[in-house]
């Protein structure tokens, strides 16, 4: 009877000491998880949460592949992480789907991976996970996709386990989520000039500096462009300013449509248009503007049943970085306008419907 009672304490002892193993991992995984949560919670920039959630999420919970697929049927996310200069089409993990997943989708899988339920959620990986949770992200009963955790670890996710974890994890998510595509589609309406549908001028104050520091990183060139409609007024004039603003319109569009989608095209103010042109240099930009003048000269627009033909005139500059001596942002910015809008008044002077080069700025010129 005594070596029964000996027995027992010591099965005893041993589910203790289980027990308090399973407290402590519990408990460092719930540090973990608050560390993670709060750090998430205090980002406030789109494309921080997906790098938070592709890439540091893999070291909080000790996980081998992570991936996110956000729907985009707009291609309102799409534009504003290109906006910010993300690199979203080649980012490792990251899905954005102009339509919705399959229905199951919406409902959380956890469990082996099976290549028939998961391949679409882990596309271009080099070793797939043993075991994987997909989790919907919902939030006020609209679906935003899924995060998708994956291990190498056959036991890692089972479909018995609890998802209390899981489910908080993509509640949290889902609302960071929510409330960072709000404030982004409100940045991004305020960035947007309402008659043109194109950028404004404060669009252009803010990326300029961006697209000058990319500049000086890579070390290639940055070219402006700075556009005037000519003779505008006497459209106005003519044609009332309906007339005016569907000229606007369409001279918008037609220049829009000659620049690459990464490129900063911005209505600066009246009749007057910026464009930036990243890893673009003097020769590469005079010919792009060329193209755009020539784009203008043949459109014709129909005012009131009659036909408007509008010519523009363009100015260029180009900013060529030097890496042993970098000038502030803001002075290579007023120095790359200017020159640029000085050459414009050189193409006006010179008999309008003209591209004229304002030559190249350089990080030792002096203002």
């Amino acid at each position: 009877m005594e070596e029964d009672l000996t027995s027992g304490l010591v099965v005893l002892q041993s589910h203790l000491e289980t027990m308090l193993d399973r407290v402590q991992q519990n408990s460092a995984t719930l540090r973990k998880f608050q560390a993670f949560e709060i750090r998430l919670l205090k980002l406030n920039a789109l494309p921080d949460i997906i790098d938070h959630l592709l890439e540091d999420a893999k070291n909080y919970f000790d996980l081998d592949v992570i991936s996110l697929c956000l729907i985009d049927e707009t291609g309102e996310i799409a534009k504003a992480l290109s906006d910010n200069a993300y690199p979203y089409n080649s980012k490792s993990g990251l899905m954005l789907l102009s339509k919705e997943l399959k229905a199951t989708a919406t409902q959380s899988y956890i469990g082996v991976y099976d290549s028939a339920q998961c391949a679409d959620f882990f596309p271009h990986i080099q070793r797939q996970p043993a075991s994987v949770a997909i989790t919907p992200l919902t939030r006020r009963n609209k679906y935003l996709g899924t995060l998708n955790l994956g291990s190498y670890q056959p036991d890692r996710f089972v479909d018995n386990m609890g998802t209390d974890f899981i489910e908080h994890l993509s509640s949290v998510v889902s609302v960071c989520l929510e409330n960072n595509l709000n404030v982004e589609e409100m940045r991004r309406v305020s960035y947007i000039d309402a008659l043109t549908s194109v950028n404004n001028r404060r669009f252009l104050e803010q990326r300029i500096g961006e697209e000058l520091k990319r500049s000086q990183r890579n070390a290639k060139p940055l070219s402006c462009q700075f556009f005037d409609i000519d003779f505008f007024k006497l459209v106005n004039d003519r044609h009332g300013h309906q007339g005016g603003d569907l000229v606007l319109s369409l001279v918008a569009a037609t220049i829009k449509h000659q620049l690459r989608d990464d490129d900063v095209f911005v209505r600066y103010g009246g009749e007057e248009f910026v464009a930036l042109l990243s890893n673009t240099d003097e020769s590469k930009a005079l010919e792009t503007a060329e193209r755009v003048r020539k784009a203008i000269q043949t459109l014709v627009i129909a005012v009131n049943d009659i036909s408007v033909s509008v010519t523009i005139s363009i100015g260029v500059s180009t900013y060529v970085p030097d890496s042993t001596s970098i000038s502030l942002d803001g002075e290579i910015a007023s120095r790359l306008i200017k020159a640029a809008d000085s050459a414009l008044y050189r193409a006006k002077h010179n008999g309008r419907n003209r591209v004229e080069n304002g030559g190249i700025v350089s990080d030792n010129q002096a203002l």
